[in-house]
Parts: C-alpha cells; sequence; structure tokens
C-alpha cells in the first residue's frame, strides 16, 4: 500500500472512530444535563460570590477578575463527573468490549474520548466563563468596585482579563483530561471519581495545616488545581509562588501523566 494511500486510511479510521465515540457520547442521558450543570454551577457560584464582596474604598486587596471567575471551582468536579463517565460508563454496561473489537487500536479509542470529551467541555467552559466575566461587569460596580477606587469594569480587552478567562476554560479542559486518564486506568466510576477529587481538593487542605512556610509554598507548586488556578490571577502576580502559565502547566503534567498512565493499562490489560 502506498504511503497517501495509508494516510488516508489512517485518517478515515479515525474519523470513524470519533464518530462513534460521539455517537456513545451524545445518547448519554446524563452528556447534555451534566453540561448545562457545568454552565449553570459556574455562573451561579460566581454571580454568588460578585455579590457577596464589598469594596467600600481603594486598594481592597481583592481580584475582581478572579473573584469573577469563582465558579470554576465548582464547574471543576462537574467536568470530572462527565470525564470519568465517558469511560466508566462503557466499563459498568460491558460495551467496552464491542468497542475495542470494533476498533482493536486501543489508543485511537482513548485519544478520540479525549478529543471529543475536551470540544465538549470547551464549549460549556466556554459559556460558563464568559456568562460569569459579564456577570461580574454587570454585578461588581454596584458594590463598590469601581474606577473611583482603582477598579475599571471586566472587559476581556484587557489582556489579563482574557488571559484569567481563556486560561480558565483550559484548566477545565485539563481537568477533564485528568480525569478521563484517571478513571482508563482504574475503569471503576465511583474510584475514579473519588481519586480525581481527592487529588484536587486534598493538597489545598493539607497545605493549609503545614507551618513551614516553604514546604507550604512547594505543597502549592505541585497542586492541581491550586497551581492550575494561579492563570486566574490579574494581580500580585509576583506574590505567587509560580507565573500564571507555569502553573497551569503544572495542572497539564498531571493531566498528561494521567492520560500516559490509562494509555499503558488500556493496552495492557483485558477489557
Amino acid at each position: 500500500m502506498s504511503l497517501p494511500a495509508a494516510g488516508l486510511n489512517r485518517a478515515r479510521y479515525g474519523s470513524q472512530t470519533l464518530h462513534a465515540e460521539w455517537t456513545k457520547l451524545r445518547t448519554l442521558p446524563s452528556t447534555g444535563w451534566l453540561l448545562l450543570a457545568v454552565a449553570a454551577g459556574t455562573i451561579a457560584v460566581s454571580a454568588a460570590a460578585d455579590a457577596s464582596a464589598t469594596c467600600q474604598s481603594g486598594g481592597c486587596q481583592t481580584d475582581p477578575a478572579k473573584l469573577s471567575l469563582t465558579g470554576v471551582q465548582a464547574g471543576q468536579a462537574i467536568v470530572a463527573i462527565i470525564a470519568v463517565l465517558a469511560v466508566s460508563n462503557e466499563y459498568s454496561s460491558g460495551m467496552i468490549q464491542v468497542t475495542l473489537t470494533a476498533v482493536p487500536r486501543r489508543l485511537t479509542v482513548l485519544a478520540a474520548k479525549a478529543a471529543l470529551t475536551g470540544g465538549l467541555i470547551l464549549a460549556a467552559g466556554g459559556v460558563a466563563v464568559l456568562a460569569s466575566v459579564l456577570a461580574g461587569r454587570l454585578i461588581l460596580p454596584g458594590h463598590g468596585f469601581t474606577p473611583a477606587h482603582g477598579y475599571p469594569p471586566l472587559s476581556l480587552g484587557d489582556g489579563l482579563v482574557l488571559r484569567a478567562a481563556c486560561g480558565s476554560v483550559l484548566y477545565l479542559i485539563l481537568i477533564a483530561l485528568l480525569s478521563l486518564g484517571i478513571a482508563t486506568a482504574v475503569r471503576e466510576s465511583a474510584v475514579a471519581i473519588g481519586l480525581v477529587l481527592g487529588l484536587l481538593y486534598a493538597f489545598p487542605v493539607v497545605a493549609s495545616v503545614v507551618s513551614d512556610q516553604q514546604w507550604h509554598r512547594h505543597l502549592e507548586q505541585i497542586a492541581p488545581m491550586t497551581a492550575g488556578l494561579y492563570i486566574q490571577d490579574t494581580v500580585d502576580i509576583r506574590t505567587l509562588p509560580l507565573t500564571p502559565w507555569q502553573g497551569l502547566g503544572v495542572l497539564a503534567l498531571w493531566a498528561a501523566g494521567a492520560l500516559t498512565a490509562g494509555a499503558l493499562v488500556l493496552s495492557s490489560r483485558d477489557a
């Protein structure tokens, strides 16, 4: 077979795998509701955080962009559930055997699941983040975050706010990939969700009780959630243990590690 023909066959094979995985995802009753919950939950929590904040004078020591994106911390839990179910539902129903019989190239299956899950989170997360920024723009001025106090209205025309917003969407996508990798490795829904949420929320808890400042800083530098959310910071950036993009890079390494582990297990173990 010539090289162009082989490449065409691989492309057709990948396209068919994507179509099959998309059919499974969109026909899951939970997918649509959970995506809606990601958007609604993120926006609601962000708006509530905006409404609860006040700034009566200048120098309130508040980051309005980060405040308006608070809901991302709630939305990530639902994102993790979506990604886990994209894998574990097939194992619980036994459909994974049919999938791997139809598509023997197991890494192609994992890549298709990752691409589609990431795409869905991109759409839902994009809507959630844009609406959260808009909510902050509308709500915060009524609570004292005004130009007179040193806080111009939130705008995506501001490079720092744009970075925080786009970075928050990337953060949610990386959480989905991290969860997908863990779910592929452990296969059980409850175990995978527990591991993901434990990984995200345990580090901040441990760091909060560590009194040694050096160890506290190191824990913040390696914690996937803490480091990843530095991407939302727009003030006092020099005081952070990592730069915003470095922090997101830490989360990306966690996601890459989880996907690698998932790929190794998927390739080496029977369905």
